[in-house]
């Protein structure tokens, strides 16, 4: 199951779902691909898109995928060059430079991408290693109106009728991958109570952060987030009203703005909720208890005091920092900008003395991102490059020196004409070429997204130093002590919050009862029609016409969607479902409402992951889009049953 699951380095999971290399996902987990391959002639993501050859198979500009060959434990060597004494400052930079090495020494060993994860708020460490593959081609790709129908307003929401699903195919050296290791596929999907396994990579939960850090989530983090993401939202709901090519152009940033704003709203409701943070109080509570009278843990009784400090510390500057890293952060071209100035310079230092991103092990990944013929659109651009100016000045004030310097003397709308056509940064000739010249090429050049990003990349460091020295190092230090705390007083009966990296979760297909009634665990095809004709079959409840055409043609009874208790997150989008057997039975695309306080505290009373099923795939492929090639690929696969004696 593990070599047959697929990272989408874009923010999603997925699987190998033939011999043939086809990796199928959620239609959302690849539609930035979709969208990049898509035109003002073809909008392949309001139409869908099927490859009826494989020279129709179109490669995605900038999509990596990742599977998991390898897991290591190198908390030793992470932490061997920690001496005593050492400030919590010295401890994290000790650390990140030994990170540096044994990613750098694995790559050159395996020639495999080498990431270090940290787990436990730094209490253990683990070196994963990718099989990284980089040619990725689209083969179906079913209509935006059925892939997220019912919209934002049913996102989140059970029940569904969304037949969210698309399917590519990895290459190597131009020719199929034919991968070891595939799922086999079944469309009778899972029974009510029957046991759903999903394997994919959630992405980032709270659930070990201490009261101090939740605390700080609802007073500070998500307060501003939400404010933002409404805002962000608002704008592009307005640049897209005013025209279909606007439309187009901003249909995926609009989809992940308004996804990301209805999770952490959902996410800042759970913690707001006296019930969850009294049980996070209690259970701390129980825990410090047990340390302070513990002559072995004791040492360790000041570190959620420790966390505390740092994080109220924070918050007092927490609103001016996040303004300002995301005032310059706001367009494809901005974002290059800083990429490439940061490039050439930390190409100077050594390995271990490096950013992160731009340590050797991941050069080859940022690369391939950074020199990507994407497309760039610059009417876009200027209005979010605008807007965010604006939120900046209106945020920090207009004699704030950064804004002074960001603005150079002109209105937001000014500058953000000025920078978006003035630049060459959307040639990626151009971008290669001052990576290439290094440091003098960069320091010489007059592109108007290069010097501002050479103007503001001092402070833009400064606030990331000042946060690493003095919040992330104070966590991770002393989130050591409590993992150890935790692991003495309760074992690992807990598991560590997600990190993006692959985890198998369980549970039952299972129903529940919100509000005194029954929600039946899985939904049919006639309630799709249904759903739709309830709201007139207008937007966002409009089935595509290829949908109206084939309602004669697929049984009513087909399942469509369906739930499990099974744990899952963001980044599990794209998760394969699979039963007992080791079948596909199914494709994680998003959780109920309830579901989102799952960050903080997992329940299974109402919280439910939604799956779409594979028999609803099956029926989209053979009746609705006449693609029974691919439906046989994907059902050559399916397990047989033995011949009885």
């Amino acid at each position: 199951m593990r070599l047959a699951s697929v990272r989408f380095n874009s923010g999603g999971s997925g699987s190998f779902v033939s011999e043939t290399g086809l990796v199928l996902t959620n239609h959302h987990v690849g539609a930035n691909c979709i969208q990049k391959i898509s035109t003002p002639e073809h909008d392949y993501i309001k139409t869908g898109y099927f490859a009826k050859s494989a020279e129709q198979e179109v490669k995605c500009p900038d999509l990596e995928l990742n599977v998991l060959e390898g897991i290591e434990d190198v908390t030793a060597q992470v932490n061997a060059g920690v001496k005593p004494g050492m400030t919590d400052a010295q401890v994290l930079e000790a650390q990140k430079a030994e990170q540096a090495r044994i990613e750098k020494d694995c790559n050159e060993k395996t020639g495999l991408r080498c990431n270090t994860i940290t787990l436990y708020a730094g209490g253990e460490y683990d070196l994963y290693k990718y099989k990284k593959y980089t040619d990725v081609r689209l083969v179906v790709a079913p209509e935006f109106g059925i892939a997220f129908f019912g919209g934002d307003p049913d996102n989140f929401t059970y029940p569904r009728w969304d037949i969210d699903f698309a399917i590519f195919r990895i290459y190597e050296n131009d020719k199929a991958v034919k991968p070891q290791h595939y799922l086999k596929w079944s469309s009778a999907g899972p029974k009510q109570d029957e046991l759903v396994l999903v394997s994919g990579n959630p992405g980032s939960t709270s659930r070990l952060d201490t009261l101090a850090q939740l605390e700080f989530d609802r007073d500070t983090r998500y307060p501003l987030l939400i404010e933002f993401l409404t805002r962000r939202v608002k704008l592009l709901h307005e640049f897209s009203d005013k025209s279909p090519e606007n439309a187009r152009m901003a249909n995926q940033q609009r989809f992940g703005f308004e996804n990301s704003l209805k999770a952490n709203l959902g996410k800042q409701k759970a913690l707001e909720d006296p019930k969850v943070i009294g049980k996070k109080a209690d259970e701390e509570k129980e825990l410090r208890a047990k340390v302070a009278a513990d002559p072995k843990l004791s040492a360790n009784a000041g570190a959620w005091d420790a966390i505390a400090t740092a994080h109220k510390a924070y918050a007092q500057r927490y609103k001016r920092d996040a303004v300002v890293g995301r005032s310059i952060a706001s367009a494809p071209e901005m974002t290059s900008a800083r990429t490439i100035v940061r490039y050439v310079a930390e190409e100077e230092k050594p390995n271990e003395k490096r950013l992160e991103e731009f340590r050797e092990s991941n050069l080859k990944s940022l690369e391939f991102s950074l020199f990507s013929p994407a497309p760039i659109y610059p009417a876009l651009e200027k209005v979010t490059i605008a807007d965010s100016f604006k939120d900046m000045a209106e945020s920090l004030g207009a004699d704030d020196p950064f804004v002074k310097k960001v603005l150079a003397g002109k209105s937001p709308e000014e500058r953000a004409n000025e920078l978006v056509e003035g630049t060459k940064l959307k040639d990626v000739a151009f971008r290669k070429a001052l990576v290439a010249g290094g440091v003098k090429a960069v320091e010489e050049s007059t592109d108007p997204m290069i010097v501002l990003a050479r103007q503001t990349d001092p402070e833009l460091r400064q606030i990331r130093k000042w946060r690493e020295d003095n919040v992330e190092s104070v966590d991770k230090s002393n989130g050591a002590l409590i993992a150890k705390a935790l692991f003495a007083v309760k074992g690992k009966e807990r598991y560590p919050d997600a990190t993006f990296t692959l985890r198998l979760a369980f549970g039952p297909a299972k129903g529940y009862i919100e509000d005194g009634k029954p929600v039946p665990f899985e939904t049919t095809w006639d309630g799709m029609y249904a759903h739709s004709q309830e709201h007139g079959g207008k937007p966002p409840y409009d089935l595509p016409k290829s949908y109206l055409d084939a309602k004669s043609k697929v049984d009513p009874k087909t399942p469509v969607n369906y739930v499990s208790t099974a744990d899952t997150t963001g980044g599990n989008s794209g998760s394969p479902a699979i039963n007992e057997k080791g079948e596909l039975i199914g494709l994680a695309f998003d959780g109920n409402i309830q579901s989102l306080g799952n960050d903080v505290v997992y329940t299974e009373d109402l919280a439910r992951s939604v799956f779409v099923h594979t028999a609803a795939m099956a029926a989209t492929l053979r009746q609705v889009y006449d693609a029974g090639a691919i439906a046989d690929e994907l059902e050559k696969s399916k397990t047989v049953p033995a011949k009885k004696k």
